[in-house]
């Protein structure tokens, strides 16, 4: 399978789901192109050791960094766990990036459930 663009983002108190998604499938993800919010990709790039762009935190632009690159054609899926019950005070800014990754048709996983699926069918690919 050729390297995908992958997007990790994650509300707060999704973070530590998303470090042990990450933890769990590093081999695979390790063998593709890893962007991420600032704080979410940090968290994830001390706990796993995979290489990761970061882009500022979500609430500082980091949302609006990615759903740029999802527009440029530069991201391929992305891992968004996102709290449902907590208000985010960014929330236009995630309405945006799941509007773009619908624009775009980009798979967007936002509970990881979903990702499990998805991190299945790109095994299944390769």
């Amino acid at each position: 399978m050729m390297p995908v663009n992958i997007a990790l983002i994650a509300h707060d108190k999704k973070k530590d789901d998303m470090i042990r998604f990450c933890t769990n499938h590093v081999e695979i993800l390790g063998n593709h192109r890893l962007i991420a919010t600032g704080t979410t990709g940090k968290r994830v790039r001390e706990a796993t050791d995979l290489t990761i762009r970061l882009f500022k935190s979500g609430p500082m632009g980091g949302d609006q960094e990615i759903g740029a690159r999802i527009a440029q054609g530069k991201v391929d899926i992305v891992f968004f766990f996102r709290d449902p019950l907590t208000a985010q005070p960014h929330e236009p800014d995630v309405s945006a990036l799941f509007r773009l990754s619908d624009v775009y048709e980009i798979p967007l996983a936002t509970n990881i459930k979903t990702a499990e699926m998805l991190i299945q069918a790109m095994k299944s690919d390769s």
